[in-house]
């Protein structure tokens, strides 16, 4: 099967990875695990300060479904376990230590029951999505399918290669496994361009377009989409491949490669580290000596998480890139935001040059004030998905449950808008928008 998207954009940004191989390894002293970073999660701490935990040893799990639980991607000692207003927990930190690895019992092949246990406790289901809704998934859900996206096009988001034997291995074994737990299929989403084997008995998707082509709310549109009343669960190829290690080995693989990019990275490169470590030692001596103050971010320029640098700093999930580019509030610039400057870049052709084929080196400025909503198409341009998105984002902020369910909230979530958030005229905080209205119509409804 090939989708073909047309809707969408490529933002045309510097700083990409040349090449996706590993450059230089980075072990990490410190980790931390964000539990923000898992929407629908509604941590309990398992551990205090001073606590010897093992690499996979539970630190957080789920008031919601007390299975559920965010692991440790480290051997080592609970350095703190940090709060913020009304005791709300930020983070547990780990300071990495000699220790085994926490081992998981294997369920008997065919034990449902087993393998979601598995899962769940083993950390790999929170990395997972559940739609509707965009949280993490209920152990216990009738599962219509299971969506897997090997595409990644994010801006300066390493692509995913042609998988070499051990991974088809891997993904093989995760595959056979989640395919018990739906009645449905198992979709594997790749890139056209990229040839990919079959994986087991899943389904191969070759999906052609610009961002947001890899979303999996895209591909899902594209592929099957969701009625009121059905669930699927959602999750990337690497915890596709975390999930075959798992059945493999027994404990859980923590390391990650991250992409370190953006027009202010000096020499933009691939490094292997553990989930959730330090910001500044991925960093050292790669960011440019130009005076400028820099936006750290976790993630890419549309959907991550400003970090910072310093010693409450961590990578954020999905742990896979970081991207910086300059802060913007030390530029003085003529006219401002209303410059014609050939250097801004621009989904339309306002701007000099905007039609040529260059990169841009983009700060985090707004250019412009927040305003009233413009119904000008905007959102439809870069949104591939059958709904109306202006007229949801309206029902969103009215509250209005009937309108919201009849224009596809099902179907969507926050890094569906992300695109159309950076090509609004109106400067309004979609993502915010949505997630918050998700959360109301789960909370009003379950």
């Amino acid at each position: 099967m090939t989708i073909k998207i047309r809707k969408g954009y490529n933002l045309p940004i510097a700083g990409a990875v040349e090449s996706a191989q590993p450059a230089r390894s980075v072990p990490a002293r410190v980790v931390a695990i964000s539990p923000d970073d898992y929407p629908g999660f509604e941590p309990k701490a398992d551990v205090q300060p001073g606590d010897v935990v093992e690499r996979g040893g539970i630190l957080l799990h789920s008031k919601r479904f007390p299975s559920v639980a965010l692991v440790s991607p480290v051997s080592g000692t609970v350095r703190a376990v940090v709060r913020g207003e009304r005791r709300k927990i930020l983070r547990v930190e780990v300071e990495a230590g000699n220790g085994a690895a926490r081992r998981f019992a294997r369920p008997a092949r065919g034990n449902v029951a087993g393998l979601r246990h598995l899962l769940a406790t083993s950390g790999i289901l929170a990395m997972m999505r559940q739609r509707p809704y965009d949280i993490i998934p209920d152990p216990e859900a009738d599962v219509r399918d299971i969506f897997v996206s090997a595409l990644a096009t994010a801006p300066l988001a390493v692509a995913v290669d042609t998988p070499d034997a051990e991974a088809v291995r891997l993904a093989g074994a995760a595959v056979e496994a989640l395919s018990l737990l739906t009645k449905g299929k198992v979709y594997i989403c790749h890139g056209a361009g990229t040839p990919f084997p079959a994986i087991g008995c899943a389904e191969m998707v070759a999906v052609d377009g610009p961002h947001p082509a890899g979303n999996v709310g895209v591909q899902i549109a594209g592929i099957r989409p969701i009625n009121k009343g059905e669930t699927v669960w959602t999750l990337s190829w690497d915890v596709l491949l975390r999930l075959g290690y798992l059945l493999e080995k027994s404990e859980i693989d923590s390391s990650v490669s991250v992409a370190i990019t953006g027009p202010e990275v000096t020499r933009p490169e691939v490094v292997v580290t553990t989930a959730g470590a330090l910001i500044e030692p991925l960093l050292g001596g790669m960011l440019a000596d130009d005076g400028r103050n820099k936006r750290i971010i976790s993630g890419n320029v549309l959907t991550g998480i400003a970090v910072g640098m310093g010693p409450d700093a961590f990578l954020r999930a999905p742990y896979n890139q970081i991207t910086v580019i300059a802060e913007g509030d030390d530029v003085d610039e003529f006219m401002g935001w209303a410059s014609m400057s050939p250097s801004k870049m621009s989904v339309g052709r306002s701007f000099p040059l905007s039609g040529l084929r260059k990169l841009f080196r983009p700060d985090a400025r707004l250019n412009g004030g927040r305003r009233s909503m413009i119904m000008s198409g905007e959102y439809d341009r870069m949104m591939p998905m059958d709904i109306l998105p202006e007229y949801l984002v309206k029902a969103i902020m009215a509250r209005d449950i009937e309108k919201m369910e009849q224009l596809g909230i099902y179907e969507v979530a926050p890094e569906d808008f992300a695109l159309a958030e950076y090509a609004d005229t109106s400067k309004l905080p979609l993502q915010k928008i949505v997630r918050e209205g998700l959360d109301y119509l789960r909370k009003e409804l379950e």
